[in-house]
C-alpha cells in the first residue's frame, strides 16, 4: 500500500494559512476529509489508508490540516476554534478549489465540524460520514478540561489523568503546538441541539467503535436524523476505529449509493 505523504498546498482564510492536499481522481466525486483533535491530515487519513482506499475507488480526495494542527497556522485564542468557525475553513477550501458540493467525512472533532458545515451550508454537503462521534455530538463527551491541563503540564510525568496522558503522549508524538491544542479543546466543544441534527437532510453514515468510550451511541444519533444509518465498528476503541477495514468497506458501499458519479 502506498502511504507516501501527498504534496501539500496552502491558501489563506481569515488571515490564517491553511495547508491541504488534493489527491485521487481529479474528475471523481469529491470527498472532503476533516481530521480529529490533535491529529493531522496525514495521521488521520494518509497513514490509516483512507486516501489510497478512496483514491483507488475513483474519488477525488481532499484534506487539510485544521487550524491549530499540522502545518497550518496555530492561533492560541480558544475563541478561534469554535466549530462553526472551523466549518468556515472547510467551506473556504471548497471555494478555493472551485468545488460547489462535496461528500464530507469527519472523525471525532472533525465529525462535529462536519455537522456544523452541513447546518450552515447544506447545499455544499452532498453526504456526511461521521466517525468517532455518536450522541456525544448533542449530549457531550465528558469533562475535557483535564486534557487541556495535561497538554500544558510541564511534562508527561506530571500528568495522572488517564485520557489526559493519552492525548499528551499523542501530541508529543505528532510534535504539536500544545498551547494551540489546549486552546482548541477549550473552544471546539460546542454541542449541537437535537432538533438541529434533525434538520440535516444529507444522507449520513455514523461509525463508532464498539469499544469507544468517548463517542456515545451511533444508533441514538442516527435516530435523530431523517436519512442516517449507524455502523458498529467491532472491537475498536476511539483511536483505532478510524482505520478499520469494516469502516472502510461500509464507507465505500455508502458512497456507491450516495456520492454521485
Amino acid at each position: 500500500m502506498n502511504l507516501n505523504t501527498p504534496a501539500f498546498s496552502s491558501f489563506t482564510h481569515r488571515g490564517l494559512k491553511l495547508v491541504f492536499f488534493d489527491e485521487g481522481d481529479p474528475n471523481g466525486p469529491p470527498v472532503l476529509l476533516i481530521h480529529g483533535f490533535a491529529s493531522t491530515a496525514n495521521v488521520n487519513w494518509v497513514h490509516p489508508g483512507w486516501v489510497k482506499t478512496l483514491g483507488d475507488a475513483g474519488y477525488r480526495v481532499i484534506a487539510m490540516d485544521n487550524r491549530g494542527h499540522g502545518a497550518s497556522d496555530k492561533p492560541h485564542d480558544a475563541e478561534a476554534y469554535r466549530p462553526w468557525i472551523m466549518a468556515e475553513d472547510a467551506v473556504a477550501l471548497l471555494d478555493y478549489l472551485g468545488i460547489p458540493e462535496a461528500n464530507v467525512m469527519g472523525y471525532s472533532m472533525g465529525a462535529r465540524i462536519s455537522v456544523f458545515t452541513a447546518l450552515a451550508h447544506p447545499h455544499r454537503v452532498r453526504s456526511l460520514v461521521l466517525g468517532g462521534l455518536g450522541i456525544g455530538m448533542t449530549d457531550g463527551v465528558g469533562d475535557w478540561d483535564p486534557i487541556a491541563d495535561a497538554l500544558l503540564a510541564p511534562s508527561l510525568d506530571d500528568v495522572t489523568h488517564a485520557r489526559g496522558r493519552m492525548f499528551r503522549a499523542f501530541a508529543e508524538q505528532t510534535r504539536s503546538d500544545r498551547q494551540a491544542l489546549a486552546s482548541c479543546i477549550r473552544g471546539s466543544r460546542d454541542l449541537v441541539a437535537r432538533a438541529d441534527m434533525g434538520r440535516i437532510d444529507a444522507p449520513t453514515l455514523i461509525g463508532v467503535g464498539t469499544k469507544d468510550d468517548i463517542a456515545g451511541s451511533a444508533e441514538e444519533l442516527a435516530g435523530l436524523m431523517p436519512h442516517a444509518e449507524a455502523l458498529d465498528i467491532p472491537g475498536r476503541d476511539h483511536m483505532l476505529a478510524v482505520g478499520d477495514k469494516v469502516f472502510k468497506k461500509a464507507v465505500l458501499a455508502f458512497y456507491e449509493r450516495v456520492a454521485g458519479r
